[in-house]
C-alpha cells in the first residue's frame, strides 16, 4: 500500500507519493489530496459515488488530470471523498475510477485547506525496482 507525505513550497504545498504499482500511486495521490482538504477523511461515509474514464498523453499529465477532475467534481459536488477505486492503463495514459464520498457537512468534516490545482510545475514521476514515487504541487 502507498503512503504520503506533504512539504512546503512557498505559499502552495507538495506531495510526495510511494506506491508499489500505477494503481496504488493513483489512490494514494487521491487519498493524499483529500488528506489536505479534509483533516479526517477516515469520517467520509461512501454515500454517494461517481464512476468516470480520463486520457492523457502521459503519466504525469494522467496524474494531474486525476487530481484536477477529483478537485473539481468536489468543488462543484459540494462532495468530500473518501475511497477510490482505480484501474490505471498498463500504458498509463488512461484510467477508470469510480470514487465515493458524501456531501460536505462542516459539522463532521474538518476542512482544513482549499486547493485549488495540482499544478504542472514541479511534477516528477519515477519508476524504479521498488515502484513509484511522484512529486507534485497543489496550489492553495
Amino acid at each position: 500500500m502507498g503512503r504520503s507525505v506533504t512539504f512546503d513550497h512557498t505559499a502552495d504545498l507538495g506531495l510526495r507519493i510511494y506506491a508499489t504499482d500505477l494503481a496504488d500511486l493513483f489512490r494514494t495521490a487521491a487519498e493524499a489530496l483529500f488528506d489536505v482538504i479534509v483533516t479526517n477523511r477516515d469520517r467520509v461515509e461512501p454515500l454517494e459515488s461517481e464512476q468516470f474514464h480520463l486520457a492523457a498523453d502521459s503519466t504525469d499529465a494522467l496524474l494531474l488530470d486525476w487530481l484536477n477532475e477529483l478537485i473539481f467534481r468536489s468543488e462543484t459536488g459540494h462532495l468530500v471523498f473518501g475511497r477510490f477505486d482505480v484501474s490505471v492503463d498498463p500504458d498509463g495514459r488512461s484510467l477508470t475510477a469510480r470514487v465515493h464520498g458524501e456531501p460536505i457537512d462542516p459539522q463532521r468534516h474538518g476542512l482544513d485547506h482549499e486547493v485549488k490545482a495540482a499544478t504542472h510545475h514541479g511534477v516528477q514521476l519515477v519508476h524504479d525496482q521498488d515502484g513509484w514515487v511522484a512529486e507534485l504541487i497543489l496550489d492553495i
